[in-house]
């Protein structure tokens, strides 16, 4: 009897371990939309309103991308706190990180999450037939951040590189 309800105390951790180690999308979906996913990158849009909050969730490492300006508070896993002044425009490296995050402010925040997915996404080793080309990648951007923010829609439309 004791080891049945040790074990199944043990699969309770583990599925609350496994649940807070969830990608972003799925910990938080109303924070986070998947916007596109490729061999390379996985794209996120990021929309907290003011004064929200998140629950515990991780990222790959990547490029955070402000399209608009925020006071944001992060909580990493083991309570560290780092209040945050995002300028819209601005670009941040952020390593791989396990946090909970809080829209200090009384306006909406909104970015772009480009998460990195293997070291090897360098341009000698990219194929010719990509999904996206770096091209497209300079036009998106600009175009997104000057329209207004939907996250439950995406905001450009990606089309395979033309074959040369």
């Amino acid at each position: 009897m004791a080891c049945r309800l040790f074990c199944a105390a043990a699969v309770v951790c583990l599925a609350v371990s496994l649940a807070a180690a969830q990608d972003p999308t799925k910990a938080e979906p109303k924070h986070y939309k998947l916007h596109f996913d490729n061999d390379h990158v996985v794209v996120i849009d990021i929309h907290y309103g003011p004064h929200e909050k998140s629950d515990l969730h991780d990222h790959p490492g990547g490029v955070v991308v402000n399209l608009t300006a925020g006071h944001l508070k992060f909580t990493d896993q083991n309570g560290k706190i780092t209040e945050v002044y995002a300028k819209a425009g601005e670009s941040r490296w952020f390593p791989p990180v396990k946090h909970k995050v809080e829209n200090l402010g009384d306006e909406t925040y909104n970015a772009v999450y480009i998460a990195i997915k293997s070291k090897t996404a360098t341009a000698s080793v990219l194929k010719q037939d990509s999904a996206v080309s770096a091209g497209q990648i300079a036009q998106i951007l600009p175009d997104y951040a000057r329209t207004p923010a939907k996250p439950s829609q995406p905001v450009a439309n990606v089309r395979p590189a033309a074959s040369p």
